[in-house]
């Protein structure tokens, strides 16, 4: 019932350039029905659409006879680089991460070791004081 609805509003778009300046001024959008069942994709645990990953876009459309694998595609090429770029990034992010981490417990122990001096210079009391401790 949506198709022939979308395609109506679509074909209106040609026909009266009002009812187009409608939808823009009111936000709506046109292109609901290419994003039906995303919700229900994401909420379980599938991509957004079904060319975003998965293995009708990551695994060939053929292979030989033999059983030799087809030669990538373009697409498939792309976003295996797009997948190695990313791993390098998260490597890169996540080794930042660690530095920082590092850096940020020696300042608390150069912190720590700094109060413990200043507490080992400051005046010590003496006497009955010393021995009731």
């Amino acid at each position: 019932m949506a198709v022939p609805m979308l395609t109506c509003l679509k074909s209106g778009l040609r026909l009266c350039p009002r009812i187009s300046q409608i939808c823009r001024a009111q936000n709506i959008s046109l292109s609901a029905a290419s994003q039906a069942g995303s919700k229900w994709r994401i909420e379980n645990g599938f991509a957004r659409s079904g060319t975003e990953y998965g293995p009708l876009t990551d695994l060939p459309d053929w292979s030989y006879a033999d059983g030799r694998a087809a030669p990538l595609l373009k697409g498939q090429i792309r976003r295996k680089q797009e997948m190695e770029e990313l791993a390098r990034r998260v490597v890169m992010l996540s080794s930042e991460v660690d530095r920082g981490m590092e850096r940020w417990r020696k300042t608390q122990e150069e912190k720590k070791k700094k109060e413990g001096k200043n507490l080992s210079l400051l005046l010590k009391s003496k006497g009955d004081r010393l021995l009731k401790k």
